[in-house]
């Protein structure tokens, strides 16, 4: 007889490696090829010492000259507080009662709810990839003719947003959003009046998102803490207003980032849009490879280098990226969030519902920012 105990045990003892191991390689190209560390972790912060530049030393002389002098090596420490990205299943009491004396029904149940876990979750989490860590999703621009926003890339039918006057000040919380029109950009929210400039964020998310590639790439401010204007270092190479896309005219971009930060460029992110015009520049040519890559996912090669279109990379947008130089650091690996009774599946006060939370605290760190390249401006097909 299927009970809300062998439920939770059920939920410790299979799915929990079954959707950490999905989470962690099987959502995301990008994601996957990135290592995963708990190394650096101090208290709730990441603490990591990184070197840069040259430490000098090195010199041509005389025989009875001076020995090069030597200024030591350059070191900087990153710092930022660990993440703390969640996933929560519900299940009614009525459904946990209906498959009780079934047990396949049962298996079925929690099947669809991890698979709606997984489904939310990566889209979520590669969605962070590519942001800032404000959360911000999308900015609203008109209000005359329906709610419209600046983009809505980052949206989804279903999602429960946070919305924010321009001036950062919370206006309406947890609001779902209804509809979505993607040709005119427009949405409707299931309560709330959005106005001019306001923007929406993910609920309770505000500030509180993975350092993604957007604060990696901008051109000022501060990266965990170190400041880009007095640290060059930290910023990568950019090139904006690209256009048309040539196989001379990448490889160029990768020599220069390579250039750049001295590093190897080993993995490509751009739109859909850019991957079209990239196969179609490649393709007059005959040399389209495809390469399969970390989770199993098959890529587009360019000189080796696997190519990867991502849903949430900006329009016109290629990052050349060396993923060496990037670590998520975690606490520790996807686990559930038990009560002092050991137990996972726990009802909601109230209500004839049981919940069960899914729970990672990490942060992503790139080592060498000058070592990273983004072409903006690139023409889409």
């Amino acid at each position: 007889m299927v009970t809300t105990q062998n439920a939770d045990s059920v939920l410790k003892s299979y799915y929990l490696d079954v959707i950490g191991e999905q989470l962690d390689k099987s959502v995301n190209p990008f994601l996957a090829a990135i290592r995963k560390t708990t190394a650096d972790v101090w208290g709730r912060d990441v603490r990591k010492v990184v070197r840069y530049g040259l430490a000098g030393g090195v010199g041509a002389g005389t025989e009875d000259g001076a020995l090069p002098k030597t200024n030591g090596t350059n070191y900087a420490q990153f710092v930022s507080t660990l993440k703390n990205l969640y996933g929560t299943i519900e299940i009614s009491d009525k459904a946990i009662r209906a498959s009780s004396s079934n047990e396949g029904a049962f298996v079925n149940l929690l099947n669809d709810e991890m698979e709606a876990l997984v489904k939310s979750s990566s889209y979520n989490f590669g969605r962070m990839l590519f942001g800032d860590g404000s959360g911000k999703l999308a900015t609203v621009t008109d209000v005359a003719d329906g709610n419209v926003v600046d983009s809505v890339q980052n949206l989804a039918e279903g999602m429960i947003v946070d919305v924010y006057a321009s001036a950062g000040t919370l206006k309406t919380a947890a609001v779902t959003v209804k509809t979505i029109d993607r040709a005119a950009k427009k949405i409707t929210l299931s309560d709330g009046t959005l106005a001019a400039n306001d923007y929406l964020v993910v609920q309770n998310s505000k500030d509180l998102e993975l350092t993604g590639l957007k604060a990696i790439f901008a051109k000022t401010g501060t990266l965990y803490g170190v400041d880009k204007a007095t640290n060059s270092w930290l910023v990568p190479y950019i090139k904006d207003s690209f256009g048309a896309i040539s196989e001379n005219a990448l490889q160029a971009a990768i020599d220069a980032v390579e250039e750049n930060g001295g590093g190897k460029v080993n993995f490509i992110v751009c739109s859909w849009g850019v991957r079209r015009a990239l196969i179609d520049a490649l393709s007059s040519f005959r040399r389209m490879d495809a390469v399969t890559i970390e989770g199993g996912f098959t890529a587009l090669s360019f000189g080796g280098i696997p190519v990867v279109a991502d849903r949430f990379c900006p329009a016109g947008t290629i990052y050349l990226l060396n993923t060496d130089d990037f670590a998520l650091h975690q606490l520790c690996d996807w686990q559930w969030l038990e009560g002092e009774d050991g137990k996972v599946l726990k009802q909601i006060p109230g209500k004839p519902v049981y919940t069960a939370t899914l729970v990672k605290y990490a942060e992503l760190m790139c080592y060498r920012p000058c070592g990273q390249g983004c072409l903006t401006g690139v023409t889409e097909k």
